[in-house]
């Protein structure tokens, strides 16, 4: 290989002179040369390729490219430069930058974490105790998945991620709920009683009297008289109006109802005024599940905007951190989120297939197996009525086609009875496996417990129980899915996006290939430290220095892994 040095002083219009000096390794420089000189000892300078990369890797440290006496181009993480012409000729430096760097400081130090590195709150119990617990103690905040499950469950996982991370960060899932209002409000009521002081909030449309309780009921004074927030809040949007709404104070109308009904005292509700709904906005883009299939390129910077903007209005003390979901799930994606201004990044749909996840064996073989155009977007079960759809995966299951097809026959017919006899049968036969009566004498004793509403709001109208009988399938398919329900697997609703596919693109032919020895807190790592690497190779190119292709790529390895996982707490 050859290393190629161009020398800006002499250069001309009319030609260009260029320098080609042969060299024993696989580098190559073509940017400006310095009046700089690197000084140190020679045997800190590695010549070949594999020391080359190991300098590459170890971001924690500074990376000198330099050329010696003979036209060897080199790398080292020590010396000092000098500009007295002494020493090794300067090429190319890059700071420092370890992946405890990437991100807002702030985001690390009011959670207590390792990276700027959050995992999502897959619902269902998906992202599982053993999940929020496994990232909790390697030093990055997991948010349980919550959402459809019932109080009991969650206390469940409560008490069980609270003794298992005594000292560390973790948060819970506060999903909105329109159609079940209560669950919504026994998740708050839930969270303030055992000490939850971290929500993520997800699909929320607008405000509700639950979250702004959950929030408000958490404000204090401090000695000084400076406000205290308690109760954190995440809120994950995918639009502008919808942030909005957690970029400012809450309003009056919720603090005036929360007053009368005694869930707040009137100090907390004058604190509120000074204080915006969120302590940070997590921009969602095409992702698993709930999604608006929206590019983060585009939908990251609007939001910071509005959020610079509310906060111009506004002057908080501690301005809203924006940051960025959906699509990461690979070291590149990650440091694009962080180069675009991302606070923190979240993953989600990466972590499914990894073995702490709350999901079957089926599942996560499956996810390992996927690509980046295997998804579909289908009815989400806990919103059916109003049409909103998720992201789920199309391959190896039928339940999204099957799930469209429903909600076609809720938006053509008025009633059960009306759906022509033949195609009831069939759908009877593939897709309930039980007459549809038998189906709506389950919802009876499924709500008679969780939110008996349901069903009085169903009775007289035919429609609202088709709806609940529709929902009976959308609802259990996750589940089936989850607990790799024998005879099920068609009818599997998997939660997916994009990124499952990009990751697997990313770990083929590494360790990381085989679904068996995918970890949540040893795929964080990865992605951090990789980011932090291409960041390197991305400063050193923009200065000349051209790299064979390979070494453009982080490649996941196992050695010591072990080791960097630890924290300390």
């Amino acid at each position: 290989m050859f290393a190629r040095v161009c020398d800006p002083m002499r250069q001309n219009f009319a030609s260009l002179q260029t320098c080609v000096m042969k060299t024993n390794m696989d580098l190559e420089y073509n940017g400006a040369l310095t009046p700089f000189y690197w000084k140190g000892s020679p045997r800190a300078v590695s010549f070949d390729a594999a020391g080359i990369q190991q300098k590459l890797a170890s971001t924690d440290l500074p990376c000198f490219i330099v050329q010696d006496f003979r036209g060897r181009i080199g790398a080292s993480n020590e010396g000092e430069l000098t500009a007295n012409g002494k020493g090794l000729q300067l090429l190319a430096m890059a700071n420092a930058l370890p992946p405890s760097q990437l991100g807002d400081p702030s985001f690390r130090e009011d959670y207590n974490l390792k990276y700027a590195y959050k995992t999502g709150a897959m619902a269902n119990g998906i992202a599982s105790e053993e999940l929020v617990i496994a990232v909790g103690r390697a030093g990055l905040l997991g948010s349980f998945g919550a959402a459809g499950l019932v109080p009991a469950r969650v206390l469940q996982a409560i008490e069980k991620i609270q003794g298992g991370l005594p000292n560390e960060p973790y948060a819970f899932n506060l999903i909105h709920s329109p159609n079940e209002k209560a669950l919504e409000a026994g998740a708050v009521k839930l969270y303030l009683e055992k000490g939850v002081h971290i929500v993520e909030a997800s699909a929320f449309l607008a405000l509700t009297e639950h979250i702004v309780h959950y929030r408000v009921a958490g404000l204090s004074r401090d000695q000084e008289g400076g406000v205290v927030i308690n109760n954190k809040v995440i809120a994950k949007i995918s639009r502008k109006e919808v942030a909005a709404h957690f970029m400012q104070p809450a309003p009056e109308r919720f603090l005036k109802l929360l007053l009368e009904k005694g869930k707040i005292t009137p100090m907390q509700a004058e604190l509120a005024a000074s204080v915006p709904m969120a302590d940070d906005i997590t921009v969602e883009a095409d992702s698993g599940g709930h999604t608006d299939n929206r590019p983060l390129v585009a939908l990251l910077p609007s939001i910071i905007q509005l959020r610079d903007e509310l906060q111009e209005k506004h002057q908080f003390e501690q301005k809203i951190r924006i940051g960025a979901a959906g699509g990461i799930s690979t070291p590149a994606s990650a440091l694009a989120a962080f180069m675009m201004g991302a606070a923190y990044v979240v993953t989600g749909s990466a972590n499914q297939a990894c073995v702490e996840a709350g999901t079957s064996e089926h599942v996560r073989q499956l996810l390992a197996t996927v690509d980046s155009t295997d998804v579909i977007m289908a009815p989400a079960s806990d919103m059916f009525e109003m049409g909103v759809e998720l992201q789920v995966l199309k391959r190896g299951t039928l339940f999204g086609p099957r799930a469209k097809k429903l909600y076609e026959y809720y938006q053509r017919y008025k009633s059960i009875e009306e759906i022509p006899a033949e195609e009831r049968l069939k759908m009877e036969k593939q897709v309930f496996q039980k007459p549809l009566e038998a189906v709506w004498q389950d919802c009876i004793e499924f709500f008679r417990n969780r939110d008996p509403e349901q069903i009085e709001r169903a009775e007289g109208n035919p429609h609202r129980k088709m709806a609940l009988v529709f929902r009976w399938y959308l609802g259990l398919s996750s589940n089936w899915a989850n607990a790799g329900t024998p005879g099920r697997a068609q009818d599997y609703q998997i939660w997916c996006g994009p990124a499952m596919g990009a990751f697997n693109d990313w770990v083929k032919g590494t360790y990381l290939e085989d679904y068996r020895n995918r970890r949540a807190a040893d795929v964080a790592e990865q992605i951090m430290q990789g980011a932090a690497y291409l960041y390197r190779v991305q400063t050193l190119k923009m200065q000349g220095v051209a790299f064979p292709l390979e070494w453009g790529r982080f490649v996941p390895q196992r050695e010591q892994m072990e080791e960097k996982l630890y924290y300390p707490g």
